[in-house]
């Protein structure tokens, strides 16, 4: 909703200063300099970038708009889901948590936690190495050297999305001299002509410089900027789960394993110790 609201100030900021300067928006319906912006970018956008990128993009545009993905609750319910498993695994071993790993989806533990289990992500990262902990005798170093890998491996996935619309940005005024260009060969062909059909195309020539400026800097440029954001929030939920993980390999209680993991959440969005505990007792 946040995003909704802040294109929303562009917007308004744009076109009002423009109609209170005595401008007509009628004006800046230019369809077809819009047609050669937005298509060019977008061609250029598909050559650019591998099918798997333009179908992260558009999947990742639908998921911005309906609000954070990370944040307190989440976060509350990852550390109590972990809570649940290290107990489990502590009062009656490792191999006890074998099916709760091996098919989430028919696990009374993780069936509690839907906000979890509705990320991926996460999800297989907690499966995966729970049952490399529990069947295999890799040390807490080797573990940890793995896990960094794969986090740094599903960062590099995330961000490209909003590398790809960061070139598309950076190419968007580019594409606006484009259709200003042509705005003004369209004019140079018409010069002898009546001087308000000459000013309507000269207007429609400087309509494409502005939209494409408009769309790089206002609306393309700052979702790159949020899908970024985004990227570093899944990294750090993933570093939630590493240091949990391996505070309760080297033998520490569940209570103090999650706390090691709450300690590596951003400030903004990390429980309090009190209100994970009183999380805890409610489950």
């Amino acid at each position: 909703m946040s995003k909704l609201f802040g294109y929303l100030i562009v917007i308004g900021s744009v076109l009002g200063g423009f109609v209170l300067s005595h401008g007509e928006l009628a004006t800046l319906w230019q369809p077809f300099e819009l047609l050669i912006i937005g298509g060019a970018a977008f061609g250029a956008f598909v050559v650019s970038n591998p099918f798997y990128v333009v179908k992260e993009v558009f999947h990742d545009v639908g998921r911005m708009f309906l609000g954070r993905r990370y944040g307190r609750v989440l976060y509350m319910d990852l550390l109590s889901l972990l809570y649940e498993l290290f107990n489990k695994a502590r009062r009656n071993g490792l191999m006890s948590i074998e099916e709760d790993v091996e098919d989430p989806k028919a696990s009374d533990i993780f069936e509690r936690y839907p906000r979890v289990t509705s990320e991926p992500i996460l999800l297989e990262f907690i499966c995966d190495y729970l049952r490399i902990i529990s069947s295999g005798n890799l040390s807490a170093f080797e573990l940890e050297t793995l896990m960094d890998q794969d986090i740094e491996t599903s960062f590099q996935e995330a961000e490209h999305p909003a590398h790809a619309l960061s070139r598309v940005s950076d190419a968007l005024p580019g594409f606006g001299i484009v259709a200003a260009v042509l705005g003004i060969v369209i004019t140079m062909k018409s010069l002898g002509g009546p001087p308000e059909e000459l000013g309507m195309h000269v207007a429609a020539a400087l309509v494409g410089t502005f939209l494409g400026v408009l769309l790089a800097y206002g609306f393309v440029g700052p979702m790159s900027d949020a899908m970024a954001h985004s990227a570093k929030e899944r990294v750090k939920a993933l570093d939630c789960i590493k240091t949990s993980l391996l505070a309760m390999l080297n033998g520490i209680p569940p209570q103090l394993a999650v706390e090691f993991g709450r300690k590596t959440l951003f400030s903004s969005e990390r429980p309090s110790f009190s209100e994970l505990e009183e999380h805890l007792r409610s489950r």
